[in-house]
């Protein structure tokens, strides 16, 4: 959130900043001593980093709150932190709870005015849903319409502004006892995405955004935004029905699980091939199945314009490996933001695009991933970070970071349905016909349109 007068950050209150860094400080000095403790002793064994991978897993479980979504995207972005932190912090749930209703009270007349009562023809008192950040109220407005209040949290910014600094802390741990990633890229993506989340009239642009995007593709429903009812911390949109993903998922009929998985598929993946944009939180809190297994899609915080380029870097990338283009290979990598990538490095990242691009590599249906582990990319993120050490310290693009984790999060999603699909089909289908001067003339056009800019690569 931004400052129009100053330019700069709003970062909440100093004493709100000071009780949160002393409170999230406190827990991360902990680790950092049993850190210190194994450096003495020489001990970096895998017990070892599994017992400060579980004790941080235990620190960031009880402060909530933003570091608490920071940790969870930590361990969907393969490689940003060593395999055991990965499998600790997937653990960790959103389950702030939620705000009373004498809170919520306040926080909306501060957002709506002291008579915001009377723009409804009813407001839940209780919470439908609380994640760490805000809160989500049912209601009726006056004009008889089912509508979701998402409320941000009281003092938001300080507690971002907070664990921003002591992300900078957890970094260092990961850096001093593995040194296979630099993560000051990863930090300030994530930090940039962060400050993004807090502004609710920004996300309700990405809402628009994405209606016009999807609106020509069957299958996937955005709910409108109510711009009188909304505010930078008040997010009011239409109320969609739809049962839980866990809920939705009926093992007995695989053709339901295909068409949930098919329309996912396009909800994520239309939107970038064909405008450079991409929702970068999978998460499976982010949308309901519909009787007919279409999605409803919510929570547009954290969405990503890339510049033009990249999105043609994907695309070489898939190319190449089919046709073992080491070229280009290397220009695709050079476009995603890697830095005159040496061909160790090459070697390595196309571990990972191999695994990452096997399901649209082969022209038949197919899981969307064969090795039957259980987990989406555990296996051969560990191999490639193992890897990384060897060659040394590797600075990760911006570009890379949501990228991947969207790649991951929808591949988990995928191997929960267990859906079999011919993804070679379905990506070809989105990319046909791909020029990436049309796709820089597509993007300008909506950009200006929304009033939006491409994030910084």
């Amino acid at each position: 959130m931004t400052n129009k007068k100053t330019g700069r950050k709003k970062t909440g209150s100093l004493a709100g900043r000071a009780k949160r860094f002393a409170r999230v400080s406190g827990g991360m000095a902990g680790v950092g001593m049993k850190l210190a403790a194994q450096k003495i002793k020489g001990s970096r064994g895998m017990a070892e980093r599994a017992q400060l991978a579980a004790a941080l897993r235990q620190t960031l479980g009880n402060l909530k709150g933003p570091l608490m979504k920071v940790a969870q995207l930590l361990a969907t972005i393969p490689d940003a932190v060593p395999p055991e932190y990965a499998t600790e912090l997937a653990q960790l749930q959103a389950d702030a709870p939620p705000m009373s209703w004498v809170f919520v009270k306040r926080r909306m007349a501060g957002e709506l005015g002291a008579d915001w009562q009377k723009k409804f023809k009813h407001f839940s008192e209780h919470a439908a849903h609380a994640a760490s950040l805000g809160q989500v109220h049912k209601a009726i407005t006056l004009a008889g319409e089912t509508v979701a209040c998402k409320l941000q949290y009281p003092d938001m910014a300080s507690a971002v502004a907070s664990d921003l600094q002591q992300l900078k802390m957890l970094f260092g741990v990961f850096e001093h006892f593995d040194k296979a990633v630099m993560t000051h890229d990863v930090h300030a993506e994530i930090a940039a995405r962060l400050y993004e989340e807090l502004d609710y009239t920004r996300e309700a642009t990405h809402a628009k955004l994405y209606a016009h995007m999807l609106a020509r593709v069957d299958g996937v429903h955005v709910p409108t935004v109510h711009d009188d009812l909304s505010s930078p911390r008040l997010l009011t949109m239409q109320w969609l029905e739809g049962e839980k993903f866990a809920l939705a998922i009926d093992p007995r009929n695989q053709a339901a699980r295909n068409q949930i998985a098919l329309n996912m598929f396009k909800a994520w993946y239309s939107p970038l091939y064909n405008f450079g944009v991409i929702h970068g939180d999978p998460h499976m809190g982010n949308y309901t199945v519909r009787p007919d297994n279409s999605i409803n899609l919510f929570d547009f915080g954290c969405v990503r314009i890339f510049q033009p380029k990249l999105v043609a870097g994907v695309i070489d990338l898939y190319f190449a490996l089919h046709d073992n283009d080491d070229d280009k290979a290397v220009a695709a990598y050079q476009a995603w933001g890697f830095e005159k990538p040496s061909k160790e490095l090459i070697d390595v990242l196309n571990i990972w695009a191999r695994f990452v691009y096997a399901p649209i590599l082969q022209n038949k249906t197919r899981p969307i991933d064969e090795t039957n582990t259980g987990t989406y990319g555990r296996e051969t993120a560990a191999r490639v970070h193992a890897e990384l050490r060897k060659i040394g310290r590797v600075k990760v693009p911006r570009g890379f970071v949501f990228m991947d984790r969207a790649a991951v999060g929808l591949g988990s999603v995928f191997l929960r349905l267990n859906a079999n699909l011919n993804w070679y089909t379905m990506f070809h289908e989105l990319i046909q016909g791909f020029d990436v001067q049309k796709l820089q003339q597509k993007q300008q056009k909506i950009l200006t349109s929304f009033n939006l800019s491409t994030s910084q690569d």
